[in-house]
């Protein structure tokens, strides 16, 4: 009775801190975890976004010849660079929206293999998992590279379309928009299928087998559980291939002739060629902003605002 009469006493006492009470140490210790992913975001992301910014709003040094420009606060930058540019701007959303679709009728049925039919099959899953990974081990422009041999005038495809009268005698494949779009398709369908795999993969096969239990044709099944429950995924999937195939450029360096340019060959010619920062800077941030404002249209059209 004593030691709990002690121990009741000791616990009332008047002035002892909760046994429970977190230190101050333990409630800036989730803070300071933060603090170098927040200085990484800062140098890396938006000290550049700043600069970037900054940069096109420059105006040019009078009498200062080519590359001397001067902080300023020029908006005309932007007006003139859209008057000037929006074709290859059009070309670009053009390219990426026809990639990504076409990238997603791939890369669903592909998933759709990998996750759901495949399962059964642990080895098999694993196989065609890692020929859809195995393109990434390849240098992103010598995977290109390869794509432009593939599409050359001297390659089986072409000689095969020729013969089969598919594509007319002295006609080409390289240097044209259906090179530029085949080769960011190729380079992105990774990206699309994915994403689309972890959702097929982390589907509750009980609620398929309830839709066929309801009478449900395979096609109903698959459009009303299937699809509705995958959604996440394929807007994930939509998202990296259809932002990185809008600024890229590679493709069209490649495969592309002068009449199949993307706005990433007009910034990377004004920033290294013409050295005409405030133009390229400008057309970047354009760029940037078009995207953002068009990614959170379709997340929010498509009900996976969580996504953002």
């Amino acid at each position: 009775m004593s030691v709990l009469a002690g121990l009741q006493g000791s616990r009332s006492a008047p002035g002892a801190p909760p046994q429970d009470a977190p230190s101050a140490g333990r409630r800036w210790l989730p803070y300071l975890l933060l603090v170098p992913g927040l200085l990484w975001l800062a140098i890396f992301f938006l000290a550049p976004i700043v600069l970037l910014a900054t940069t096109s709003l420059q105006t040019p040094v009078p009498d200062g010849g080519v590359g001397a420009y001067q902080p300023g606060f020029a908006v005309s930058n932007y007006t003139e660079a859209m008057a000037d540019y929006w074709p290859w701007f059009a070309r670009s959303l053009t390219y990426g929206l026809i990639a990504t679709v076409l990238a997603l009728l791939i890369g669903y049925p592909l998933a759709y293999v990998i996750a759901v039919r495949a399962r059964a099959y642990p080895l098999l899953q694993q196989l065609l998992l890692v020929a859809v990974i195995a393109p990434f081990f390849v240098s992103f422009v010598l995977r290109t590279i390869a794509w432009r041999q593939v599409l050359a005038d001297e390659s089986i495809v072409v000689q095969s379309l020729k013969a089969l009268s598919i594509l007319p005698e002295g006609a080409r494949l390289t240097a044209t928009p259906l090179a530029v779009v085949a080769g960011l398709t190729y380079n992105f369908i990774p990206f699309m299928t994915l994403p689309i795999y972890a959702s097929l993969e982390r589907l509750d096969q009980r609620l398929v087998e309830a839709g066929g239990d309801l009478y449900a044709s395979p096609a109903t099944t698959f459009f009303h559980v299937t699809l509705p429950l995958s959604l996440p995924g394929v807007v994930a999937g939509t998202l990296l291939t259809f932002i990185p195939a809008t600024g890229d450029y590679v493709n069209a360096a490649i495969l592309g002739g002068p009449g199949s340019a993307m706005i990433g060959n007009v910034i990377e010619s004004r920033f290294f060629r013409v050295v005409d920062y405030p133009t390229a800077a400008a057309l970047s941030f354009m760029l940037m902003t078009g995207i953002l404002v068009l990614v959170a249209l379709y997340v929010r059209r498509a009900g996976t605002e969580e996504l953002l």
